[in-house]
């Protein structure tokens, strides 16, 4: 994850041209959108990096990219979870955690959430986790094994009961 420069205050914001900080401004902004798509707060941030803008500027420009659709938290939380989990199966927990990096709200969070499991459940995302699992490290013979499995679907983020329920399918398979 990139690390932001601190951000001046705008007492410290020199901008002699306020026209030419929004053209520049909002140039730079649709050049940070061509690279990757971003949540409003995520743009906010990189936007005010730069000392020749102010917050005034930046909440113009952010206005108009909303206008224009080229923001939208709500499109761009379940984009980022749908493709989070086609990548690599995750738990909510962990998909909620990485959603709160981008600086979203718990609303937009929790909808993405609820969209992006409905289109790949989560079980089906446990059952591909524990595969991969098998397939690198083999069947669990003991009771250790097992607990590393757990821990491991515990740190991909998923939940107690769901990972209880799944172990307890590999044990009801091999006896």
């Amino acid at each position: 994850m990139p690390r932001y420069k601190p951000i001046p205050r705008d007492e410290d914001r020199n901008v002699p041209d306020p026209e030419k900080a929004a053209k520049l401004t909002f140039d730079r902004a649709v050049n940070l959108l061509t690279f990757k798509p971003r949540s409003e707060e995520e743009l906010r941030t990189r936007l005010l990096e730069k000392p020749w803008t102010n917050a005034e500027i930046v909440e113009d420009v952010i206005v108009k990219l909303k206008k224009y659709g080229y923001i939208d938290d709500d499109d761009y939380a379940k984009g980022f979870a749908v493709s989070k989990l086609k990548q690599k199966p995750v738990g909510r927990y962990r998909l909620q955690q990485e959603l709160k990096r981008k600086k979203l709200d718990e609303k937009t969070i929790e909808g993405a959430l609820d969209e992006a499991f409905e289109e790949i459940p989560e079980e089906d995302l446990i059952e591909r986790a524990i595969e991969k699992r098998i397939r690198v490290r083999g069947e669990p013979r003991d009771r250790a094994e097992k607990k590393k499995l757990f821990d491991h679907l515990a740190r991909l983020g998923f939940g107690y009961d769901l990972i209880r329920e799944s172990i307890e399918r590999i044990r009801t398979e091999d006896e």
